[in-house]
């Protein structure tokens, strides 16, 4: 039985953790994973589970919870009749063959390498949610037949290799090609979840050293770390809607794409060994 002076600071960093990603997801937009991963990969860094496959911990962790969150999320929206369930059916196929491919590069690749591409991928969804445009467009419509499938795996093969789900990748993409925001929203929780259950799937088969595994983890998923971020996730999530409704938040979307970067940056600076 893992010690009671591991399981508890491990448990209270994670309640915080799982805190901060409801009440930002709630407030912003963002998914949860893009705040996730790193804070996943600082508590057992701290915790003395550091190693070759720590990233690959962190994204399956991510991507476990994102099941969860996506579901709601999702259903929610459908109330709403906010879910653009065309765009889903046609971009699911080449988004789930896109995540399967990512968990195997994943995988196979060393938490450094993995750090690296978090970094540079994270550097460029900070500057967009920085500077970007809500009139940019490339598009009147969702792109159909070679464009679609090449940009559908895209999605799924980068957003698995982050840990994240649909947000930080599909809200964007549909924005540029002319899709209302609130659509791109409501239709991007639906990619997190096509992403997510393929990606979970693939990440519980990963084999991680035993010396490096935090206590109740199977393949590279911390069981742990998934209860107690996803209770904190529901239970401040809408903590976060309210405060989005009371202000307004684009001033501090633009924080976030600051802090984003920062934390980009210094995973990039650590997977190249400064």
């Amino acid at each position: 039985m893992p010690e009671l002076s591991l399981l508890l600071p491990m448990g209270l960093l994670l309640v915080v953790i799982g805190g901060v990603a409801g009440v930002l997801a709630g407030l912003l937009g963002v998914g949860g994973g893009i705040v996730l991963v790193p804070a996943f990969f600082y508590t057992f860094q701290t915790l003395g589970y550091d190693g070759p496959q720590l990233m690959q911990l962190c994204l399956g962790t991510s991507l476990a919870t994102i099941v969860v969150t996506s579901v709601r999320s999702v259903l929610s929206h459908h109330k709403k009749g906010a879910v653009d369930w065309s765009i889903l059916r046609t971009w699911a196929p080449g988004i789930v063959i896109g995540a399967i491919v990512g968990v195997m590069v994943a995988a196979s690749l060393r938490s450094g390498t993995l750090q690296g591409i978090f970094g540079v991928l994270g550097i460029a969804i900070g500057i967009y949610m920085g500077f970007g445009r809500s009139e940019w467009r490339l598009g009147q419509q969702m792109p159909r037949g070679v464009t679609r499938g090449v940009l559908s795996p895209m999605v799924g093969f980068l957003s698995v290799l982050m840990g994240i789900g649909g947000g930080s990748f599909g809200v964007p993409l549909m924005s540029l090609f002319n899709t209302p925001i609130h659509r791109a929203v409501a239709t991007a929780a639906g990619f997190g979840l096509i992403i997510a259950v393929p990606g979970v799937v693939g990440f519980l088969l990963v084999s991680l050293d035993p010396a490096m595994r935090p206590p109740f983890t199977i393949g590279a998923v911390n069981l742990v770390a998934f209860g107690i971020v996803i209770v904190m996730t529901l239970m401040t999530a809408p903590l976060g809607v309210k405060l989005a409704h009371a202000m307004d938040p684009k001033p501090l979307k633009r924080v976030f794409a600051v802090f984003l970067t920062l934390v980009a940056l210094n995973m990039l600076r650590k997977a190249l060994g400064y």
